[in-house]
C-alpha cells in the first residue's frame, strides 16, 4: 500500500504530458485547415474574373496589415505590463525590511527597461504601415 503514495505524481505527470500532446496536436490542425481554406478562397477569388488576381492580392495586403496592427498592439500591451512589474517589484522590494541598506529594489529595474524598451520600439522604431 505505501507504494501507491508514488503512484499519484506518476500518473498526473501521465497525464499532463498527455494533454499537453493532444492540445499541441489539436492547434497545429486547426492552423493547417485554416491556411489550406484560406489559400482555397483565394484560388477561387483570382479565378472568377480577371481583375480578381488584384482582389486576392489586395486581400493578403489587408491580412498583412491587420497581423502588423495586432503585433504592434501586442507589443504596447506587453510593455505597459512589463513596466507595471518593474515598478510593483520595485515597490514591494523597496518595502521590505532591510532593503533600504542592500538596495534590493533596483531588481525591479530589469523588468521596468525591458518594458520600456517594448514601448520604444512600438511607438518608434516598429515598421510603419
Amino acid at each position: 500500500m505505501p507504494y501507491m503514495v508514488f503512484m499519484i505524481p506518476i500518473v498526473s505527470v501521465i497525464c499532463v504530458f498527455t494533454f499537453v500532446a493532444v492540445a499541441a496536436w489539436s492547434g497545429n490542425r486547426r492552423k493547417e485547415r485554416e491556411a489550406f481554406y484560406k489559400s482555397e478562397t483565394l484560388k477561387k477569388i483570382a479565378e472568377t474574373q480577371g481583375a480578381g488576381g488584384a482582389t486576392a492580392i489586395e486581400l493578403m495586403r489587408e491580412e498583412e496589415k491587420r497581423d502588423q496592427r495586432r503585433r504592434i498592439e501586442g507589443q504596447k500591451l506587453g510593455g505597459l505590463i512589463t513596466i507595471a512589474v518593474g515598478i510593483g517589484m520595485m515597490v514591494f522590494l523597496g518595502m521590505m525590511p532591510d532593503a533600504a541598506e542592500e538596495k534590493a529594489y533596483y531588481v525591479g529595474l530589469l523588468p521596468l527597461l525591458i518594458g520600456v524598451a517594448l514601448i520604444v520600439y512600438a511607438y518608434i522604431l516598429a515598421p510603419k504601415e
